[in-house]
Formats: structure tokens, C-alpha cells, sequence
């Protein structure tokens, strides 16, 4: 069942978090990242990770036996985790898939971790720093850009975000407010 993972076919993508255990049978809950939630089941298979770090060796292939829900809390069955216990090894670990599982986005569309790290510009050439969160509001997205100073940028196509450009890892703002 858990063999390690290296990154081989490009880069991860966490989709989710194992959150808990679920009663005494080895079930486990997982939190999804994805939109709709119960999403994170349409990718096999998920990289279990080692909380804390992002060595390829941290990385374990992993696919489960079982799926689906209880109530509003999604749950997991593993091969060989037959109780409370054994399940319990595995709480806190991030879940990722390769980049290369996820469909590509619509045109204008973008992964949040495709967006992670790249340099953040105004149109008129100030570097105001690297995306290093994205925050989800309700109303729209937001970048959290770490420079000279902290910025929360709203990702609104057009109007604020101008360009995203993943080959240069560069997204230009109309931001002027500082």
C-alpha cells in the first residue's frame, strides 16, 4: 500500500488533509480542498505526505479501498487500517495528486498552487513581492503577497489581476493603493 512517491511527473498539487479518525473500523476523515468538496475522490492516486515536510521520500502512494460520506464529513477507508488505532498514524498528513492529474483549466482559470510563489507586479513595473497564500472570501479570491510589506490583493480578472503569466511566473495588478 505505502511506497514512496518522488515527483517525477511534475509538480504536486495538495488537494486535502486527513482531518481525524472515524469510529473504530479504521475509517478516516478527510478534509478536501477541492471545489465541490467531494471532488478529492475523482483523483487516484493521492500522495499521503509526511506532515512538515516536502521530500520527494515524504511522499507515499497511496489509494483507498472505500469512499463517500457521513452526513457532511467525508471518509476514507485504506488498505490494511482496520481499527482506531492504526488509522489514527495517519491524522494531520497532507493528501496531494501530480499537477498532470488535475484537467487542465479553462482559459482565464487557474490552480491556486500553479499561482503560489510567483512575483507579483504593478503595470507600471513595482515588484510589490511573491504570492505566498491565496485566501477564498466568498466574493472572489485573494492573493496574499509578501514583499516589502504584506498585501491582500483581490483576484479579479480585468479589473485588478491584468496578466497571469506561467511561463515567466509573473502576475501583473493594477494596484496603486499603497
Amino acid at each position: 500500500m505505502l511506497e514512496p512517491a518522488g515527483n517525477e511527473q511534475g509538480k504536486r498539487v495538495i488537494i486535502g488533509r486527513i482531518s481525524g479518525v472515524h469510529g473504530v473500523s479504521g475509517w478516516l476523515k478527510v478534509f478536501s480542498y477541492t471545489a465541490p468538496r467531494d471532488n478529492i475522490f475523482l483523483y487516484q492516486p493521492w500522495l499521503l505526505g509526511e506532515d512538515g515536510k516536502d521530500t520527494d521520500t515524504a511522499w507515499t502512494e497511496v489509494e483507498y479501498d472505500e469512499c463517500g460520506s457521513r452526513g457532511k464529513t467525508l471518509v476514507v477507508k485504506f488498505p490494511g487500517v482496520e481499527d482506531r488505532e492504526a488509522a489514527g498514524r495517519f491524522v494531520g498528513r497532507p493528501l496531494a495528486v501530480q499537477r498532470n492529474r488535475l484537467p487542465e483549466p479553462a482559459s482565464g482559470e487557474y490552480y491556486w498552487a500553479d499561482l503560489m510563489q510567483m512575483e507579483v507586479v504593478t503595470r507600471t513595473g513595482k515588484r510589490l513581492g511573491r504570492v505566498v497564500d491565496m485566501l477564498e472570501t466568498g466574493a472572489n479570491d485573494v492573493l496574499v503577497v509578501e514583499g516589502d510589506k504584506r498585501r491582500s490583493i483581490p483576484f479579479v480578472m480585468g479589473e485588478v489581476i491584468r496578466r497571469v503569466d506561467l511561463d515567466d511566473a509573473r502576475i501583473t495588478v493594477e494596484w496603486e493603493w499603497d
